[in-house]
């Protein structure tokens, strides 16, 4: 049996990734960990239904409703940031890396050193770390396979070819809620507005990343770690149906797309069977009935996070680690209603120009240590912008 752990099991990924499991042939899967934040409840369900080894919620003040929960089924029970890192050390062949920010950077790396497969989700770890977490897999002999939709798209769309030929990569966004409003009703957007993507199904955090065009900026600069292409070779385009995920463009003009439903069940399945290709049961697209598929540029007006990932994807070094700082903590803010819409990117720019002159953001990584003294910096100069602009 494959020994599986899914870390941010209670998530949008993690129920996708659950859902897989649960279909799968007896015996074909031994999960090891399942992972949490808050709703207990769900965690100490999926931790039932796939008997989990241990169940681990982040949080210390959720450890007895977790522990009551899972009384009398011999299942471990642990909370905190070092027992999510603690699960992550145990003998695994396949982890789901689906905990949402920078709290999924610590397990990820954790994970790698099994040696094993890491299905990564958790683009923070690439934004935050790209180079110290390619090192990391190539010193374990591990794997990473990219869960992110777009960039399994980009990872599928290059199977057999040779990097080399390359000429740039096409990523699509949606344009979320957002796509067609004028830059003044943006600015006035309010958080259940901007939670109501039009396509995917997803959590808070990521619905209001993608209405700002925050997680596609991110998904920017993970392409640029991940597959190693310059900055200036990789495209995002506004695709409103959500069908077309990536593309891939090659020396003899040649564009290679990956095509299919907006159900994150289908990269999650990918990764899981890789280098098999498996039965998932996602839709079967209808293209005669889709009719047509539309592509525009975006607005970077409306959405500065683009400009903003070119210019970390240029510095280098830290600049990744302050940008996601600093994101989420805007983020953060944004969802307790203390800042505008706009205000994030705006709160974002000043972070990144305020560490960098505190000291200079295309210093490389060193460790581990470096990224969270860079994500702390950020997050500081997010919360006194803030009280300078309230």
């Amino acid at each position: 049996m494959k020994r599986v752990s899914l870390f941010g099991a209670t998530g949008s990924i993690g129920e996708n990734t659950v859902d897989l499991l649960m279909r799968a042939e007896p015996n074909t899967y031994d999960v090891v960990a399942v992972t949490g934040g808050g709703n207990v409840a769900r965690l100490a369900e999926q931790a039932r239904e796939l008997n989990a080894e241990i169940a681990v919620t982040a949080f210390d003040e959720c450890y007895d409703g977790l522990k009551d929960a899972l009384a009398g089924t011999g299942i471990e029970v642990a909370s905190g940031a070092q027992a999510l890192c603690d699960a992550a050390d145990r003998p695994c062949d396949w982890t789901m890396s689906a905990i949402v920010g920078a709290a999924g950077l610590y397990p990820g790396f954790a994970a790698l050193r099994q040696g094993g497969t890491l299905a990564l989700a958790n683009k923070e770890s690439l934004v935050c770390a790209g180079p110290l977490l390619l090192a990391e897999a190539k010193a374990n002999a591990a794997t990473i396979m990219p869960v992110d939709s777009e960039h399994s798209a980009v990872f599928q769309a290059l199977v057999g070819e040779d990097m080399s030929a390359v000429e740039r990569i096409i990523i699509t966004a949606s344009g979320g809620p957002f796509r067609d409003w004028p830059l003044e009703a943006i600015a006035k957007a309010t958080l259940k507005e901007a939670v109501a993507h039009p396509n995917w199904a997803m959590g808070q955090r990521i619905s209001v990343d993608s209405a700002s065009m925050f997680n596609k900026a991110l998904e920017l600069i993970e392409t640029h770690e991940f597959f190693g292409i310059a900055p200036d070779r990789i495209e995002a385009v506004v695709h409103p149906e959500s069908l077309v995920h990536a593309l891939v463009g090659f020396q003899d003009g040649a564009l290679m797309a990956h095509i299919g439903p907006p159900d994150m069940r289908h990269a999650i399945g990918y990764a899981l069977h890789w280098p098999e290709r498996a039965h998932i049961p996602v839709n079967r697209l209808d293209l005669a009935a889709i009719g047509q598929l539309n592509f525009s540029a975006p607005d970077t007006q409306k959405f500065p996070a683009l400009r903003l990932a070119r210019d970390v994807m240029e510095t280098g070094g830290r600049a990744g680690a302050v940008f996601n700082g600093a994101k989420e903590a805007a983020l953060d803010l944004f969802i307790a209603g203390k800042v505008g819409f706009l205000d994030m990117a705006r709160l974002v720019e000043t972070a990144l120009e305020t560490c960098d002159a505190a000291d200079s953001l295309s210093k490389p990584l060193i460790g581990l240590d470096c990224v969270t003294q860079a994500d702390h910096m950020a997050r500081k100069a997010v919360k006194d912008a803030a009280q300078d602009r309230a």
